[in-house]
């Protein structure tokens, strides 16, 4: 699906005054010719976010015809080595971390590392890490969520636990919930990549951010005895019976009810799990959120936060106003636009945009932009290459189930690492 987009009204339609920065600069800036742009934001909600955005872009440059071609979602993971190696638009959607690293390492993507200088850098802070690879940026962040325990509160007030801010306690306050016959934690592992989440945690609190990243690229060998480690800290809630019980049978949301009914108190999930979770009818009193907490006091928090973002392909004809168009994305105020609840719903990237008046988008807001000092990573899926990936959460599962495998599992595992990389 193609859309043209042409201001010609720009100057009536920006008479208000607008912020200074990368929002202004991008404005100030004279810019003609076409811009095409593609994208993968094919459901209804991101796709009128994705339409408003241009259209405001091309208010503030009535010379620059504006082409957005719109592409479903899972086509378009499978079309966008093809459109960029033979047919290469200016702007490009898709994902930070290991999943853009294939497209930096065949030059399908432009360094923009001058666009993070200065300013940008600060703003961003948060996902500057996830944005680099050899030291150079490829692309800008618009939108990301957090990762948490969601949990009953009204269950941890009924016995007298409180938000654990050590491993200690998250473990004693499992085991007083246990012992009141009550599940710790929901899952639901029959699609795998909900154990991963858990596998993330639990090595980035063990071994730290640096550590986690070079695993999922393939520079540290499974058997590794960090490694190890946090599979013996994950060990410790299995065998303490701290997951529901048959978790294999269900998906994410099937496993959903058991946190509802106050079977299990919480949830290490994303942030898109409120919804459902109102909407089965849990009030705003009787769920709250924590960031998960420390194991190693070694090594600094870092967080889950799959990261949406904008690239601009080598081949680009207009990369000036490309350039332009990566600015704009990233200001303050087309951030906090975006992000609103009526809109995408998740969080603004840049620290200095307005959240939407939603206590756990405030939260998560505070967790990823205030108390996420050891980094961000992406999600195990999206850090890892798919083929390590699928064999992984794979084992994640196979040990959640059966520990006493470990051995087993990590050599498959360190096999599987030895011929993908």
């Amino acid at each position: 699906m193609v859309t043209h987009y042409r201001a010609a009204l720009a100057a009536l339609a920006m008479s208000t005054t607008l912020a200074s920065g990368a929002f202004a600069e991008s404005h100030e800036m004279a810019l003609s010719g076409e811009l095409k742009i593609f994208s993968d934001m094919s459901n209804p909600a991101p796709r009128a976010v994705m339409e408003g955005m241009i259209e405001r872009f091309g208010e503030m440059h009535p010379d620059l015809d504006i082409e957005l071609t719109v592409i479903d979602r899972e086509a378009y993971k499978t079309q966008i080595r093809n459109f960029l190696t033979a047919n290469p638009p200016d702007v490009a959607n898709w994902y930070a971390g290991n999943r853009m690293a294939p497209y930096v390492d065949a030059g399908l993507f432009e360094d923009v590392s001058d666009l993070w200088e200065g300013e940008m850098s600060e703003s961003l802070a948060s996902t500057k890490g996830a944005m680099t690879l050899d030291g150079k940026q490829w692309g800008v962040p618009y939108t990301y969520y957090q990762w948490g325990v969601y949990y009953r509160k009204d269950l941890y007030e009924e016995h007298g636990l409180e938000e654990p801010q050590d491993w200690e306690t998250f473990k004693s306050n499992c085991q007083t919930l246990l012992d009141n016959d009550i599940k710790c934690f929901t899952i639901g592992t029959k699609f795998l990549w909900t154990a991963a989440g858990w596998f993330d945690y639990l090595n980035m609190r063990t071994n730290g951010y640096d550590f986690h990243m070079a695993l999922t690229a393939g520079e540290v060998e499974w058997t590794d005895e960090r490694v190890k480690q946090t599979f013996a800290n994950w060990a410790e809630l299995i065998e303490m019976g701290a997951f529901i019980d048959n978790h294999t049978a269900y998906s994410w949301q099937e496993a959903l009810p058991f946190m509802v009914n106050g079977e299990a108190a919480a949830y290490l999930m994303g942030n898109f799990a409120v919804a459902p979770l109102r909407e089965a009818g849990l009030t705003d009193e009787q769920i709250d959120y924590y960031q998960f907490p420390a194991i190693n006091g070694d090594v600094e928090l870092a967080e889950d936060a799959p990261t949406d973002t904008f690239h601009i392909p080598s081949g680009a004809e207009n990369k000036e106003a490309a350039r332009a168009f990566l600015k704009f994305v990233t200001s303050a105020e087309n951030q906090t636009t975006i992000n609103a609840g009526d809109a995408l719903g998740q969080l603004p990237v840049n620290a200095n945009s307005s959240v939407d008046d939603d206590k756990f988008l405030k939260e998560g807001f505070e967790t990823l932009s205030s108390n996420s000092p050891g980094g961000v990573a992406q999600f195990f899926d999206r850090d890892a290459p798919a083929e390590m990936a699928k064999v992984a959460m794979e084992g994640f599962q196979e040990f959640m189930v059966k520990p006493d495998n470990i051995d087993r599992i990590l050599d498959r595992l360190e096999r599987a690492r030895q011929r993908i990389y």
